[in-house]
């Protein structure tokens, strides 16, 4: 079934600072969008608050399915999925029993994340693991619970080759199945994506 998220007129603080001035995007069913722009211009607060974590200074977010507008929690809760810099691993867990807690809390499957290779690392505990099999681990989430918006914060910054390309396969999976992704990235994702690049906003003046 068609999904669209659309952002109107949307302005974003961090403390006293606007980052992000107005900004109208949209995003439907199979596309991808490559965020970019400057350290500290906002991508990744922009993706916390698509996320549902942080409050916009204005404007609105709407996600629609069937051009019938979802609740803003149901969105949140049971379509998006976010993986940002920090990879959100309990470093006393095993990789297995990290897995089983993300399947419980998340009502996921986790049969669904053997295209991820883990199975090597089963006994280890999460603080053992290099930081490309962190990532690894974190994108579990993304394959065991099927949210329609994926939203990442430099994805493939931790990996090797090998598993970007692992990667890259299966954003391209999810892409073909209707999924949509918004990705802030440095470097180009290795398929074709729609360019959105940040600029930071004019300086206020007081009184203006």
């Amino acid at each position: 079934m068609p999904v669209s998220l659309t952002v109107t007129d949307l302005s974003l603080r961090k403390g006293y600072n606007l980052l992000i001035s107005k900004l109208n995007v949209s995003i439907s069913s199979g596309e991808a969008v490559s965020l970019t722009g400057e350290n500290g211009v906002g991508k990744t607060t922009l993706l916390r608050t698509l996320a549902g974590f942080q409050t916009p200074e204005s404007g609105a977010i709407c996600a629609t399915e069937n051009d019938v507008q979802i609740e803003s929690d149901i969105w949140w809760s049971q379509h998006v999925h976010f993986l940002g810099h920090h990879d959100a691993l309990s470093p006393a867990r095993t990789v297995a029993q990290e897995l089983e807690f993300q399947a419980s809390y998340l009502g996921g499957d986790v049969t669904k994340v053997a295209p991820l290779k883990l199975q090597t690392l089963m006994d280890l505990e999460t603080r053992y693991l290099s930081a490309g099999q962190k990532r690894r681990l974190s994108c579990a989430r993304l394959l065991m619970a099927r949210r329609v918006l994926w939203l990442l914060d430099e994805p493939m910054a931790p990996l090797d080759v090998a598993h970007r390309e692992l990667l890259a396969g299966l954003m391209q999976a999810h892409l073909a199945q209707g999924g949509m992704i918004i990705a802030a990235v440095h470097d180009a994702l290795p398929f074709a994506t729609r360019g959105l690049r940040l600029e930071r906003p004019a300086r206020e003046v007081a009184g203006v």
